[in-house]
Parts: C-alpha cells; structure tokens; sequence
C-alpha cells in the first residue's frame, strides 16, 4: 500500500493510493494515519480495504506528511562512503546518530523557509525506514520485522549552523527542514530496501545519483544499534543517510540554497517530493 494524508497544514485527513494512482479518502473509516494504524495489525486492517469503495479526492490537494504521532525523527550521519569523502571525514566506524526536531516536519512539496542568518543551506535525498512496533534491544536478522514502511527524506540542513559545535542538531531541526512523503509504501513493496535507486536535482540540473546498496550500513543494522540506545516507538523515523553531491561538497567552490531555487527529488518506488526555497518573513 502506498499511504498519505491530505489537506491544510494540521488538518490533514488520510488516504490511500489505488492502483491507478488516484487517491482515495479514508477519514470515513480511519481517523487518521498513526500508531496504531502503523502496527501490523492495523497495516492488515487497511489492506484488507477495497480501495474502489473509498470516495475519490478530487483535484490535486497539499499532501503532508504520510503518518501522524512521531515521537522521534532520527538521522544517520555519513553513512555512504563517498559522502564522508566529500565532506573531508572519515569514514565511521559505527552510525553516527543525531536527531532532528519533530517540529521540522513538512510535506514533500511545502516550501523550505530559509531561516534568519542563514548563509549555507543544503539538501540531502535519504531513505527514510518507519517504524510500526515497539523496538527495544533488536536483533539485526529480526529487524525488518519492526518496520512499518519507507518514505522519501529531505534532510535539509544550514552548515554554518550545523559546523558551530560538535553538535549538529542545531543545523537540522530548523522549521520546514524535514519533508517527507508523499507517501509511507509498506514494507511488503519494498522487497530490498538496500537496492534503491535515489537522485536529487537543483533548478534541474542533478546534483546527487545515488543507491542504497552503498550504505556502510544498512536498515536491519541500524534498526538494530538505534534500539540499543532509545526505544523505537511506531511512528518513529529513521533517515538513514545520504548518497555523495551535496552543496557543500561541490568543487571548487560549494553551492547553497537560495531563495527562489526548487529542489526535486526521488526514489525509485517510493515518489517524488518538489521544494522551493523562500525567505524568512
């Protein structure tokens, strides 16, 4: 199933894809996309819907973001090989983990709002793993049995904020600095999460190609190490990292954000996401 959620910021409503693509409405039997809906059972329950009985959502809405109730919106640092050599670290030894704030979420096609004293904003395409039952201590061959579905992440940053400290969260947790969508696919269509195709593009010109078997390390290893150090709660999110071409890895000179530049990108099953960039008002 592809799953998404409609309408005005904070009063979106839920829906379902159907097989040509329409969306369909589900607030007539769901009250939204959340927890509960996530855990296998309530996954089952929406499967066993036929979508042709849902009403049609007329027109092109907003979308926001797939799911509701997050408690925690994980990021993975440097975790493809060829990003920590464009940004001059080392390759790590085990997941760098930081979080970036709830309060950062927005829907795949909202603009990004370049924050006050912004001066190096940046993008990222990421896979981002969803998680549909409570992760305590996970084994890493029983880890894909935890994941509720996968969704397109934009782990925009501003660098001058993030390289202030050894602490990165301030540069990833500003307002509108975490799209994500269109859709959470479940897992059962995602047979290999690590064998996704992934690009990003600035004002159409493609700036990073990339695919997710070229993580260091991959979704069961990190549903695994994140599970030791904090309970993964269903609705939780784990943004696994970036392929190489980032702005501030251009050559020679880096290339930031700016407002009035559009940012596009896209995995391979999973949709698209559209962002232009605005000014602070």
């Amino acid at each position: 199933m592809k799953l998404c959620r409609f309408g005005a910021p904070g009063a979106e409503m839920p829906a379902l894809v159907d097989r040509d693509g329409r969306l369909r409405d589900l607030s007539g039997v769901r009250p939204d996309i959340g927890p509960r809906e996530l855990s296998p059972e309530g996954l089952a329950a929406l499967a066993a819907i036929d979508p042709a009985t849902l009403p049609l959502v007329e027109g092109e809405p907003r979308l926001g973001v797939p799911f509701a109730g997050m408690s925690k919106f994980i990021c993975i640092g440097l975790n493809y090989s060829d990003h920590a050599a464009e940004a001059g670290m080392a390759v790590p030894s085990e997941p760098i983990i930081f979080l970036k704030a709830p309060s950062a979420l927005s829907g795949p096609d909202d603009p990004i709002i370049q924050p006050p004293h912004s001066t190096r904003l940046d993008w990222e395409v990421e896979l981002g793993v969803v998680i549909g039952t409570t992760a305590r201590y996970v084994d890493e061959d029983d880890a894909l049995a935890y994941v509720a579905g996968y969704c397109v992440v934009n782990d925009v940053s501003e660098r001058a904020f993030q390289m202030q400290s050894s602490q990165w969260d301030k540069g990833k947790g500003c307002d509108t600095f975490g799209p994500v969508g269109p859709f959470l696919v479940t897992k059962d269509e995602v047979p290999d999460p690590q064998d996704l195709d992934m690009r990003l593009d600035v004002n159409g010109r493609r700036m990073q190609s990339g695919n997710t078997r070229t993580m260091i390390f991959g979704v069961r290893e990190l549903i695994a190490y994140c599970s030791r150090y904090m309970t993964l709660l269903p609705g939780d999110i784990i943004a696994t990292g970036t392929p190489p071409g980032v702005g501030m890895g251009m050559k020679p000179e880096p290339v930031w954000l700016r407002p009035g530049d559009v940012v596009e990108l896209e995995i391979a099953g999973l949709g698209r996401q559209r962002q232009e960039i605005t000014a602070h008002r």
